[in-house]
């Protein structure tokens, strides 16, 4: 009887000495780990922030990717803290960054098309092929830019209706931008009948050209035959405009010609040249 209660103080002792070791040994690796989560979480901010700052001064660099890296910054870094945090109580970090390489594996796969679609915001806001404020057209989408998302394009169409277009069917198409540079040429064309003189129809021409104040002297309107038949042949004015006003003024120039050209009894035809 008295060796069993012998045996149970020293058994008694032993488990209270191990499980104070343990507590020791657990205590500093909580401690520890609570330092590292709160440094951790300070640097991530710190550096959110400085890339932010850094990227902003990067002159025409789109504030929405300032705001993407930095924020991918700043999670970069949490997820490596509380990897180390994990390994501070035994845990194998190797299997855990195997396990969060599977898990984005999985997701990429998942959301297959929203990573295409960032993929494809981030590329169209560093190359900027369209802006704010630009007319775009592409085979399946126009209109007046909105907005550029990470994920999609708000557009404004020229029936005054809004429209949502995933930014990977803005990337891998051709895109027509009608605002990117300052100015847009257009052509007129006049059938002359055959008898009539082509050499008056082009003076007509530029005299409707030289009124119209819209009209760009540099580069300079132009006139030649484009093409000559047995009946007819073609006069054709080339011209330029600028891209702000530049449908009123090709709008204008028709109206113009019609009246210069109804007392000769010239049919006048009209063809657009971007």
């Amino acid at each position: 009887m008295d060796q069993q209660a012998t045996d149970l103080i020293v058994a008694s002792q032993a488990a209270l000495r191990q499980a104070s070791a343990l507590m020791v040994q657990y205590s500093f690796s909580i401690v520890g780990a609570l330092l590292l989560l709160i440094v951790g979480w300070i640097a991530a901010m710190l550096l959110q922030r400085w890339s932010y700052e850094g990227l902003s001064r990067i002159r025409g660099f789109d504030e929405t990717l300032a705001r993407f890296f930095s924020g991918a910054v700043r999670y970069i870094v949490i997820i490596l803290v509380l990897v180390m945090v994990l390994g501070q109580f035994g845990v194998q970090t190797a299997s855990i960054l195997a396990a969060l390489g599977a898990a984005g594996l999985a997701v990429g796969l998942a959301l297959q098309g929203t990573l295409q679609n960032i993929a494809a915001g981030i590329m169209l806001l560093v190359l900027r092929p369209f802006r704010v404020g630009e007319y775009i057209e592409t085979s399946s989408v126009s209109g007046t830019v909105i907005e550029i998302g990470l994920f999609a394009t708000e557009l404004k169409t020229s029936e005054g209706l809004y429209r949502l277009a995933p930014n990977a069917t803005l990337w891998n198409v051709p895109i027509t931008n009608y605002s990117r540079f300052p100015s847009r040429r257009h052509e007129l064309s006049v059938t002359v009948p055959r008898g009539d003189s082509t050499t008056d129809a082009q003076a007509m021409l530029m005299d409707v050209a030289r009124a119209e104040s819209r009209v760009l002297l540099d580069p300079a309107p132009t006139t030649f035959i484009d093409s000559v038949s047995n009946d007819s042949s073609t006069v054709k004015l080339r011209y330029w405009a600028r891209s702000e006003n530049w449908f009123a003024t090709t709008r204008d120039m028709t109206k113009a010609l019609k009246r210069a050209f109804d007392e000769r009894d010239m049919k006048v035809s009209e063809q657009s040249s971007e």
